[in-house]
């Protein structure tokens, strides 16, 4: 029996793109915007439709390799959640997690890639060429984007004494675990178990159990001592300490979760909001006081993710109550962070060599209606 996402009919209408006043391309999918209480204040598509969470879940495997004793702090705590573009700073932390573990680089079973940051490709690329090294473009698992929960999960497997070689087998203790954590955090059972990119166990929620999850990780890390108690009811509320670590951490090096410059990064650094965007089309966002927004684009493009998860926070109010950048400069704010993190549509060059912006991408007829309600 083969499992399956929403389908094109039930999804609504995201995004566009325009390009010289045509519509040519049509992102449609599913949303949610979740209130601090998780009740839903904006649904779009098929929310409580399974999606694999790909790496927006990776906030919940960070904080179960933490719990078994993964000692995770700082950048070390925060690339345990990331998909990092393989900066100098990025290898350098993955590298002295795994050396705290008392592990080294062939430990790592994620796949081997090439530097995504261009700087750090081409530092590589002359070192060898100066060592007089035939291989100039090196490749390695430390530089694969998911290498910094491989190494979380390395260290969490160590410190119960479970074997390194099998951390990625669904049975393995370390992962057993990240199970049990998902389902806490989402307060849902996962409707499928697959293999992801990086060949970790990756699950299928709703967008409303990932929103609802992320969530939860984010106002518990970002709660204090006056916080009601009552509003902490549950499993999950046992990982506050993994959870104000891991939220900490990230929002004071925004560049660890992706890179510098980066969507994610950006949305983190410019806003106060944690973002985390994942592989085919997925993406959640949580601010601190507990408003939370997953996104899944159908076509598996992450083109439109940023613009709608932001714009629907917004509509939602989220930033209203956001203590930080976004509520300090408001609605302007938002939108030069969208502006940042969207690729405007382009055609040729001017006289003068510069590209040309021939149209953009903007929200689709769903959204967009629910704007319109929004302002009237």
């Amino acid at each position: 029996m083969t499992f399956s996402t929403f389908t094109p009919v039930q999804a609504a209408e995201l995004a566009v793109v325009e390009r010289s006043g045509f519509i040519e391309s049509r992102h449609i999918g599913s949303a949610v915007v979740l209130d601090p209480d998780g009740s839903p204040l904006i649904s779009l598509g098929a929310p409580d439709a399974a999606v694999f969470t790909r790496s927006s879940l990776k906030p919940l495997q960070a904080i179960a390799a933490m719990s078994l004793g993964a000692q995770l702090t700082g950048p070390a705590a925060a690339l345990a959640a990331a998909s990092h573009k393989s900066e100098a700073g990025h290898v350098e932390v993955v590298e002295s997690m795994l050396e705290a573990a008392g592990l080294s680089v062939p430990d790592l079973q994620c796949p081997s890639a090439h530097p995504a940051d261009g700087a750090f490709r081409r530092e590589l690329q002359e070192l060898a060429r100066t060592q007089g090294d035939e291989n100039t473009d090196p490749r390695s698992p430390l530089y694969f984007n998911c290498s910094g929960k491989h190494a979380a999960f390395l260290a969490a497997a160590r410190a119960i004494g479970a074997d390194t070689s099998t951390y990625l087998s669904p049975d393995h203790p370390v992962q057993q675990k990240v199970a049990e954590v998902v389902a806490d955090f989402a307060s849902e059972e996962p409707s499928a178990v697959g293999i992801d990119g990086c060949g970790a166990p990756v699950f299928a929620l709703s967008l409303t159990g990932l929103a609802r999850a992320i969530g939860r990780v984010i106002r518990l890390g970002s709660s204090d001592d006056t916080e009601d108690d009552t509003e902490k009811e549950g499993a999950w509320a046992a990982y506050e300490s993994e959870a104000r670590t891991l939220t900490e951490a990230v929002f004071a090096d925004p560049w660890t979760i992706e890179g510098h410059g980066r969507p994610n990064s950006t949305v983190i650094d410019k806003l106060g909001v944690f973002a985390k965007g994942g592989a085919e089309g997925v993406i959640v966002m949580a601010t601190r006081s507990g408003y939370a927004v997953a996104v899944k684009c159908l076509d598996g493009s992450s083109r439109a993710t940023g613009l709608v998860a932001l714009t629907l926070l917004q509509w939602a109010g989220a930033f209203d109550v956001e203590p930080g950048a976004a509520s300090a400069s408001g609605k302007d704010t938002v939108d030069a962070v969208i502006a940042a993190i969207t690729d405007p549509v382009t055609g040729g060059t001017d006289s003068e060599g510069r590209t040309n912006v021939v149209g953009r991408l903007e929200l689709g007829e769903d959204i967009a209606t629910i704007g319109e309600r929004k302002r009237d």
